[in-house]
């Protein structure tokens, strides 16, 4: 984490934490602008935005992580930001989350600094408060139960996967904020972490997708009947998919691309030449390989399989034409 002198690490969260909502609410944003409202200067606005992109909600799957245009920064030194509208939204606490919260905060409040000790007792009295007297209805904090609780397209997946009927899903990506229609053989639901998947042949990707329940707009079991009805559901708890429909995929990763390492599952890891490490990673789908290494430009690269390799370097290739065909010179 890099700072300006005179910037603490809890001067960058509060930062960070505010400057989402300050961008949401006003769709782009100047980068010199910025820094004037937060009192900074451009250049660490700039570096708190690259940490950013690299946060979002667990498990940290694709299309978890906040997206920033990289492109607007660097060009226009524009601010824009997509896949994080959950924090401009007050935040709510589950019953557990709620609990441990309070007990955590009376451990610290006799151990805090003077400086500190007043801001955790009057964050204790506010939960209290809304607890009840002395916290004990503190179980009435929660207003937002998980959607593993609420969905109401998990009784429609589960009776479609009972009668082993297909099922016509509108969902929401939100790294391109658009919905899409798309007919899927269900298979299997999992938790993994706090949130619930799908797991589904999608006839429209025609592969193998693991779909975010709470993203999940709409569910129809329809009459067809799914295509395999012996196919299981994969294993999606242990992370990132780890079965056998995945192809193990090996990147070299130069220093500043080593965030990949505490981002996404790696199986394992081995010293590379000049100051890189060479790691695989199970990944089940080209594509997002593809999206991965184009984000980490110039400090990764493929080494296994060539497939994937010759792939991507062929979209790498294909980009870089359309900005020469507009006469942008990379010298």
């Amino acid at each position: 984490m890099t700072l300006q002198p005179g910037d603490t690490a809890p001067d960058q969260v509060a930062r960070l934490l505010a400057l989402v909502p300050y961008l949401l609410a006003r769709g782009e944003v100047r980068l010199d602008d910025a820094a004037a409202h937060f009192g900074t200067d451009a250049d660490q606005i700039e570096r708190d935005l690259r940490l950013l992109f690299m946060t979002g909600l667990s498990p940290g799957l694709p299309g978890d992580l906040i997206e920033v245009d990289l492109d607007a920064l660097e060009g226009d030194r524009v601010i824009r930001v997509d896949n994080a509208d959950y924090l401009a939204r007050p935040v709510r606490f589950s019953p557990a989350e709620a609990t441990a919260l309070v007990v955590a905060l009376r451990t610290m409040v006799e151990a805090a600094p003077d400086e500190a000790r007043d801001v955790i007792e009057r964050t204790l009295a506010k939960l209290e408060q809304a607890a009840g007297q002395d916290g004990e209805e503190l179980l009435r904090l929660h207003v937002a139960p998980t959607p593993l609780e609420t969905s109401a397209v998990v009784p429609v997946l589960e009776s479609a996967m009972r009668h082993g009927r297909q099922v016509e899903l509108t969902y929401h990506v939100p790294s391109r904020d658009e919905e899409s229609r798309r007919v899927v053989d269900p298979r299997g639901l999992a938790r993994v972490e706090d949130l619930l998947y799908l797991d589904a042949w999608c006839h429209t990707a025609q592969g193998d997708r693991a779909f975010r329940v709470d993203r999940i707009l709409d569910a129809t079991e329809l009459d067809t009947p799914v295509a395999d009805p012996g196919a299981r559901p994969r294993d999606l708890t242990g992370g990132w998919f780890s079965d056998a429909e995945t192809t193990t995929v090996t990147l070299r990763l130069a220093p500043p691309a080593r965030w990949v390492m505490e981002y996404y599952q790696v199986r394992a890891q081995r010293p590379g030449p000049d100051d890189t490490v060479d790691v695989d990673l199970e990944v089940a789908s080209e594509q997002w390989v593809r999206s991965l290494l184009l984000r980490l430009a110039p400090h990764a690269t493929v080494l296994a399989p060539a497939h994937h390799a010759a792939a991507i370097s062929a979209s790498a290739r294909a980009a870089l034409s359309h900005y020469q065909a507009d006469g942008v010179d990379f010298s």
